[in-house]
């Protein structure tokens, strides 16, 4: 179901990024200065994005990969973490398991393994910036 929704989320997106295009030639083809300008600066705007959209996707395919071999494998961490009414993993237990996952890399810095088991404990401790961090360098890593 969260397959789908990150689908319809980037088919969104493209269609807008498609229709900004579309105005900023529009704008390009007016011929005034002004409008120049401002269709060449409308026209950058759609290729940061498609740039943006292309690095999540691929992101998001390469983690999801290492997360099967992983899982296939029997790699993935095993803790049953209690939730809170949220839903969310409880801060505390999270942040009590930590430390193995980080004491793995620090053992072995150049095994994906550990640096994605690391990305998963700072996902569970609600640290997304470190998670994205230490897939990115498990993937980096896996692609050796």
């Amino acid at each position: 179901m969260k397959r789908i929704g990150v689908a319809i989320m980037a088919a969104l997106l493209v269609l807008y990024l498609l229709f900004t295009v579309q105005y900023a030639v529009i704008l390009i083809l007016d011929g005034q200065p002004v409008t120049l300008a401002l269709g060449i600066a409308l026209f950058v705007l759609p290729l940061v994005g498609f740039w943006a959209l292309v690095a999540e996707v691929l992101f998001m395919l390469r983690a999801q990969k290492l997360a099967k071999t992983l899982e296939a494998e029997g790699g993935m961490p095993d803790e049953e973490l209690p939730l809170l009414p949220s839903g969310r993993v409880d801060q505390t237990a999270a942040d009590g398991v930590f430390p193995r996952y980080q004491g793995e890399v620090e053992a072995a810095p150049d095994s994906w393994r550990a640096w994605f088991r690391l990305g998963i404990a700072y996902e569970a401790s609600g640290d997304r910036k470190r998670a994205r961090w230490a897939t990115r360098k498990a993937i980096e890593l896996a692609r050796r």
